[in-house]
């Protein structure tokens, strides 16, 4: 059973289709001043498979905003088998002759989003880097070139998990800091706030296609029981049941970014709600679709930070969550 806290808002996914289902009759997008395209492509690249909920949530907001699926938008997904064919992917919708490019996730996404771009706008949901640090906007206020959208201080965010393990494992002593390429910076983050919650952290790299987890948790082997941290990648959310297996398996207890992490074994999530992410999105894509221009449109961070609980997992590690952080929680897994 699942218990949902208010701050939640967001529609369920038997709600989402049925919104799909029900906008047939929707009215048709306003005019562009530039003489909008009768249909409206908007392509993206991902490793979830294309049904996931992310996608669904998505759609479902251009809908109720007028884009019907067939009658004058189309959603091309490309799914990608590893970060590496994000660069073939983005190739693939630029040959589809798309209009705006959605991309979502890491700086490995942007980058080959970037270079088949040409004068396509890009609306982008930077999920696991800082777009204005790493170069690629001026600012949030006023981005300057063709990307616009929401930006996610993930760093801050690497930071505040480390005390929430500190806070549910008060005893804990080492911490195991998984990455890949796209989180590096995150477990990085992680690692630096440590020590002064008086945990030694220990950096994992996950390398290998299909990624060699159990070989990669064999570097806790020494440390049986301590905690780690699974920082927001598309690759772990992708892989989330196989790792919470893994983890469950050697009684490892772990807090994720992502709350379909949680639903899929971790004991604690903490970070953005993707489905929520992807609804606002939208919001973004219809007014460059409308005649915004990427270069002013100011990018955004989120509206919510969600927090979910698994006491399922908590009973079966032995683990009691404090229940301060259970009232905090958005979501309580039982």
């Amino acid at each position: 059973m699942r218990r949902r806290g208010s701050t939640l808002g967001r529609p369920s996914r038997r709600a989402m289709l049925a919104a799909i289902a029900t906008m047939g009759f929707a009215t048709p997008i306003e005019l562009r001043a530039q003489s909008p395209p009768l249909m409206l492509r908007v392509g993206a690249v991902g490793l979830q498979p294309r049904e996931a909920t992310i996608y669904t949530a998505f759609e479902t907001r251009m809908a109720e905003l007028g884009y019907i699926e067939v009658k004058n938008f189309a959603f091309e997904y490309v799914r990608a088998a590893s970060i590496e064919d994000y660069p073939a992917g983005y190739a693939q919708l630029a040959a589809r002759q798309i209009d705006l490019i959605l991309c979502a996730g890491s700086e490995p996404a942007l980058r080959a989003a970037r270079a088949v771009a040409d004068a396509r706008p890009i609306v982008l949901i930077a999920i696991d880097f800082d777009p204005v640090a790493k170069g690629y906007v001026a600012s949030f206020a006023r981005p300057g070139n063709n990307i616009t959208g929401i930006a996610v201080r993930q760093l801050e965010l690497a930071a505040k998990r480390v005390e929430l393990l500190r806070e549910t494992l008060p005893r804990a002593q080492r911490l195991g800091l998984l990455f890949d390429m796209a989180s590096r910076d995150q477990a990085e983050a992680s690692a630096a706030a440590a020590p002064s919650l008086n945990f030694v952290p220990r950096l994992i790299e996950i390398a290998g296609q299909p990624p060699d987890y159990a070989a990669a948790f064999g570097m806790m082997d020494d440390a049986p029981g301590e905690p780690v941290i699974l920082p927001a990648s598309p690759m772990f959310l992708r892989d989330r049941a196989a790792i919470e297996q893994l983890l469950i398996g050697q009684r490892v207890p772990a807090i994720a970014a992502f709350r379909e992490n949680a639903e899929a074994g971790a004991l604690i999530s903490y970070g953005v709600d993707l489905i929520g992410l992807f609804h606002d999105i939208a919001d973004f894509v219809d007014r460059v679709a409308k005649g915004a221009h990427p270069a002013d449109l100011p990018m955004e961070p989120p509206t919510h930070f969600h927090m979910a609980a698994n006491l399922k997992t908590a009973a079966s590690l032995g683990v009691v969550i404090p229940q301060f952080l259970l009232a905090r929680a958005d979501e309580v897994i039982e």
